[in-house]
């Protein structure tokens, strides 16, 4: 499974942020509430509509994007 097979990125869902497709339950929210030491258990307790692939996807998607970003440091 990928990432792209449960994320979605749509204008007209949260003004373009990547959801979880079919909800508006951001992957942003998903990863800050792991982040913030909620249990897989507790996401899914809290948000019925989550399932633990689409709490992976989000992980995944988190994945690539940090693998892709780069921080230059500029001279001052």
């Amino acid at each position: 499974m990928s990432w792209e097979d449960r994320i979605e990125l749509n204008p007209e869902i949260l003004v373009g942020k990547p959801v979880i497709k079919g909800t508006r339950i951001s992957v942003e929210l998903v990863v800050g509430l792991l982040a913030d030491g909620w249990s897989e258990d507790d996401v899914l307790r809290n948000y019925p509509h989550v399932t633990r692939e689409d709490i992976l996807a989000c992980l995944d998607y988190a994945r690539e994007l940090l693998q892709e970003f780069r921080h230059l440091r500029l001279p001052a």
